[in-house]
């Protein structure tokens, strides 16, 4: 079964899904170890708009996005509520927005090696309980360096056109298949299921689809 999670690295409900959808894994795997599920991490971009290379506090971006400083409040209020009943530690008022689209190609890059469910986890907990800038090449080759790929190899990457192609791939299946908000988790390319759903019910989807096959 292969499991693909149409996600941004910016966006706090993608972070709360990952967690329960992993949390639903560990149970179903323990249940069914003898079904392999392969999961890969798809391109998605909330403001594609974003200037590349230029950070904003997000209660900033939240407030222009959601309507005045109360609203955005509240926001992250529940979200990072949200968060700490999946053990993720939310610290967004030191958290930098920025356009993701260096970090998606890095993930391509972490995929071909191997370790791109390592670096979504880093790049995560970096955006949302770290405030590194994300959207900043040299740290992203740091990061990408602590989860195992080559920094040089890393650079290199991010200075081309390398990735580039993949993500435009995975926005374009995003809007053909009407994916238009995120977390998606799309089960062999026929199934999709929307938002950060809880673990349990990732667990029933994941029992229904292998007593399918």
């Amino acid at each position: 079964m292969k499991v693909e999670i149409w996600s941004d690295i910016v966006c706090p409900w993608c972070f709360i899904g990952k967690r329960r959808f992993e949390t639903a894994l560990a149970i179903f795997s323990e249940q069914h170890p003898d079904v392999e599920v392969e999961v890969a991490y798809r391109a998605f971009q909330l403001d594609p708009t974003a200037p590349p290379g230029v950070m904003e506090p997000v209660r900033i971006a939240y407030e222009k996005k959601f309507g005045g400083p109360e609203k955005a409040a509240e926001i992250i209020d529940r979200v990072t509520a949200e968060a700490a009943g999946e053990g993720l530690d939310f610290n967004m008022d030191i958290a930098l927005r920025a356009n993701t689209l260096l970090s998606h190609r890095l993930l391509v890059l972490a995929e071909q090696q191997g370790c791109q469910l390592e670096l979504k986890e880093r790049l995560m907990k970096a955006y949302f309980s770290e405030g590194i800038a994300i959207g900043d090449p040299d740290e992203l080759v740091r990061l990408a360096a602590e989860v195992g790929l080559d920094p040089t190899t890393a650079r290199t990457w991010l200075e081309g056109d390398d990735g580039k192609a993949e993500v435009l791939e995975h926005l374009e299946f995003a809007g053909a298949a009407g994916i238009s908000s995120v977390p998606t988790f799309v089960f062999n390319r026929e199934h999709g299921v929307p938002g950060a759903q809880p673990a349990d019910m990732f667990v029933k989807i994941l029992e229904e689809l292998a007593a399918a096959e």
